[in-house]
């Protein structure tokens, strides 16, 4: 048991008191008593990542703003081509579910990075993706991998988490060892992205403000992209959110959470899966 209060107090509470220390002090700061640009900047691109993400989630959703730069650029030819080839995509069910992937990614990491480059001048590093010391606290998400495995091959056998699981829909075994890894890869792309956005980009990018209260502002948009799939899933997420939140903290990185958001995400399909008999 002192093993194991002195693995939380070095790995965790150490390095959570510092960011609390830290930003009390920013605060106090002169710096931290003028206005301070970056918080709101941070949300509201957040703000607008979210809504971007939601509307050009489909190929389809593109038609109309597509073919209106094809129209301009290459003429009617070139607007009715790009027409056709997204709708031959938002018709096929990998095409439409790695597009989704892939405009994740744009909008949790692409503009983020940009806003961070460009806009902040800032080391990426600082916010979530350096690797130093990455693998410190490896045996805290092992912990959390041995709760999740047995939690997730439960759930998959119940009927919600069966319609809808995996996202891609499999019908046959063949389809399956013929698709299934183009769509996991891209799947894994987008939870990448997805651990950068909420806890790199909104959670660093606002501790100087708020300190560990960051990481309940991170927590409120998180668990809403989680409406609409099964409900314990989504009060799942709100536990998730805030672990993963303080795990980013105190390691200053997002590759252990976006691993362990990976393995439990491929968990889910392949059990789903396998109790469909597809594999």
């Amino acid at each position: 048991m002192s093993g194991l209060l002195r693995l939380w107090d070095t790995w965790l509470a150490e390095p959570i008191r510092k960011v609390e220390a830290d930003a009390l002090a920013y605060r106090l700061s002169d710096q931290g008593r003028r206005i301070d640009w970056r918080t709101p900047i941070v949300l509201l691109t957040a703000a607008a990542c979210l809504t971007v993400q939601n509307y050009t989630g489909g190929p389809a959703a593109l038609i109309e703003v597509v073919t209106l730069i094809a129209n301009a650029v290459g003429g009617p030819e070139a607007a009715a081509a790009a027409e056709a080839t997204l709708r031959r995509w938002s018709a096929d069910p990998l095409s439409t579910r790695v597009w989704w992937a892939w405009a994740s990614v744009a909008t949790y990491a692409l503009i983020p990075v940009l806003v961070l480059k460009l806009g902040f001048r800032a080391r990426l590093k600082d916010y979530g993706l350096k690797l130093s010391g990455v693998f410190n606290a490896w045996p805290l998400y092992a912990v959390f991998v041995l709760v999740m495995v047995p939690l997730v091959w439960f759930c998959s056998g119940e009927e919600r988490f069966q319609q809808t699981y995996p996202f891609m829909r499999f019908q046959s075994p063949a389809e399956v060892r013929a698709e299934l890894w183009k769509w996991e890869l891209s799947y894994a792309a987008q939870f990448v992205a997805l651990e950068f956005f909420f806890r790199g980009f909104v959670v660093h990018g606002t501790k100087h403000r708020f300190g560990v209260y960051s990481v309940f502002v991170m927590t409120f948009p998180y668990v809403m992209i989680h409406f609409g799939k099964p409900w314990p899933e989504t009060c799942a997420s709100i536990v998730a959110g805030v672990v993963l939140g303080f795990m980013s903290l105190a390691t200053r990185s997002v590759w252990l959470g976006a691993s362990l958001h990976i393995a439990v995400a491929w968990g889910m399909d392949l059990a789903c899966l396998a109790r469909r008999g597809l594999i």
